[in-house]
């Protein structure tokens, strides 16, 4: 791999592409983390596969290896959706656009390697998308927000909405120097796998306030922050009861509930 990191810098300036910092762009040069990638894919042949961000298209050559696809990349850099292009031919269909953005074609499964300014909001598009089952490379901190469980700092917004929508599996650690530029952080693999049944609130958007609300001051206590909640007549006390929470749940912190305990309380709510 030593020669790899070089043969991307000499690609990218070829294309007049310069790493950006703001999106804390780094691009991936160890191709057997993307075989590594593609494998968890775990699909059979015609079968959709999207991927988020194809950048020179180390990972596309992963998947189109395995026999994957119809592959459908978004890239959002015009000049790299051309390279795209041009690389893999009608193997490959190439949306030039911001993932947050555009139209986003049906999929039974989804793969990217995200940049870290915006993994976040893309993860969250493809839960509230329900893609069937999703593989990402993200900064290693993302990845464990992802998974967390109750009682740890990780565990918030982001891990509930992952529960909520299906189940968090983390795979391998890939080090700093799998990418070029070397971003300042590792990275990991994250694999998400949507439910088949129904959600078990019921309303998602509805749901997501919730837990904003509830997390929007870590440190304090669900005594302080349930009554932000409470409208229609009810208080804090008919809320948490409805809920089915433990008697004590005004010194709790809100990390210290289950997943289970905030779904009580969002069907509680109505």
């Amino acid at each position: 791999m030593p020669e790899r990191p070089a043969e991307v810098r000499r690609r990218l300036e070829e294309l007049g592409v310069r790493p950006s910092k703001g999106w804390g762009q780094s691009f991936l040069v160890d191709p057997f983390v993307a075989d590594a990638e593609a494998a968890l894919v775990e699909l059979g042949p015609g079968r959709p596969v999207l991927e988020v961000g194809g950048g020179l298209g180390i990972l596309t050559a992963a998947l189109l290896r395995r026999g994957l696809g119809p592959v459908t990349v978004v890239e959002r850099d015009r000049r790299l959706a051309g390279h795209l292009r041009s690389t893999f031919g009608d193997r490959v269909s190439v949306v030039e656009g911001d993932a947050l953005q555009v139209p986003l074609p049906p999929a039974a499964a989804a793969v990217g390697n995200l940049p870290y300014s915006v993994a976040t909001p893309i993860l969250v598009r493809l839960l509230e998308r329900r893609v069937p089952r999703w593989v990402a490379l993200v900064q290693r901190e993302v990845a464990e927000r992802l998974a967390a469980e109750p009682g740890s700092k990780q565990y918030g917004r982001l891990s509930l909405l992952a529960r909520l929508y299906g189940t968090v599996e983390l795979y391998r650690t890939v080090p700093a120097e799998s990418f070029w530029p070397v971003p300042e952080v590792e990275s990991r693999i994250v694999v998400h796998v949507a439910r088949t049944d129904a959600l078990p609130v019921p309303s998602a958007a509805r749901f997501e306030r919730i837990v904003r609300v509830l997390f929007s001051a870590r440190r304090k206590q669900l005594g302080n922050l349930l009554p932000r909640l409470a409208t229609d007549g009810r208080s804090a006390r008919d809320l948490a009861s409805a809920a089915g929470w433990p008697t004590d749940w005004a010194r709790l912190r809100p990390e210290e509930l289950p997943p289970e305990a905030f779904f009580a309380l969002a069907r509680a709510l109505g």
